[in-house]
């Protein structure tokens, strides 16, 4: 059962003189990845076909993913009347698929398919975090908000049922621990740089991985803020196995911080080059 429903976003309070070009340009990329959702959900209804009750959890876990992508492009096209966000997907859709017939997870095993959707969810959650706070314009905060509360109880779906896997598939922190880092740089393949093309770039321009990834993530990571990195780094160490609080949690977060701006900086200087 959705948290929430488009109808109860306050959308008669959309201020265009406070839109921020830059995020529109970064919300029409995430409404698309996010309507992909029910893609998602046919991976792992086929990863996990003999278990009835997360195969629910991950339906019900679609249709919130969906409704995310549907609110995102409403606003995009609020904020860029021009933009046709029905379009955009379809053209995003033709250019990129996952395995949806796949019966077995990537990751090896099912545990290791958990910790990897626990990675989705952490940076989801503090992505919108980040981006609603640092937004102006009050629906799209609204909206923000509402999707970061989504995908901080989606971590918490994907985290049980981990554990409940665990139980079944032992495997080790390193393992959890390499698993975790490889979702994370995935972050960088097709999936968000085709999407920006898709939402921002003119049909007759190819699609250029780099340029693309360039433009969103350098971007995006300019939104956030240390406690942002801060709680996502808790959360993955609690997702590998780690205490998500301490001494060496805190180390961990500066690193990370450290190495994100470090990974902004090569991007933007990339970014004007290659746009």
């Amino acid at each position: 059962m959705k948290h929430w429903r488009i109808e109860d976003v306050a959308w008669g309070r959309f201020e265009a003189s406070r839109v921020d070009p830059a995020i529109v340009a970064l919300v029409k990329a995430a409404a698309m990845v996010e309507r992909n959702g029910e893609d998602y959900a046919r991976y792992l209804n086929g990863v996990f076909a003999d278990d009835p009750d997360f195969r629910a959890a991950a339906d019900r876990w679609a249709v919130e993913e969906v409704q995310h992508g549907e609110a995102l492009g409403r606003w995009a096209m609020l904020a860029d009347p021009s933009w046709d966000f029905a379009a955009a997907f379809a053209r995003y859709r033709e250019g990129f698929r996952i395995d949806v017939e796949a019966t077995r997870s990537r990751r090896g095993s099912r545990a290791g398919e958990l910790v990897a959707r626990c990675m989705v969810e952490t940076g989801t959650s503090s992505y919108y975090s980040a981006l609603g706070e640092a937004t102006q314009e009050p629906v799209l905060r609204q909206v923000c908000q509402l999707i970061a509360a989504d995908e901080f109880r989606h971590f918490k779906l994907f985290y049980d049922h981990m554990r409940r896997y665990l139980g079944r598939e032992r495997i080790n922190l390193a393992r959890r621990l390499a698993i975790a880092l490889g979702r994370i740089g995935e972050s960088e393949d097709d999936e968000l740089a085709y999407a920006f093309h898709c939402g921002n770039e003119p049909t007759e321009l190819a699609y250029d991985h780099q340029r693309c990834l360039s433009l969103y993530m350098s971007g995006a990571i300019g939104f956030y803020r240390f406690r942002h990195v801060e709680r996502a780094t808790g959360m993955i160490l609690k997702a590998v196995g780690l205490k998500p609080r301490g001494v060496f949690s805190d180390v961990a977060a500066w690193l990370a911080w450290r190495l994100l701006h470090a990974r902004q900086r090569r991007l933007a200087r990339w970014a004007p080059a290659t746009a």
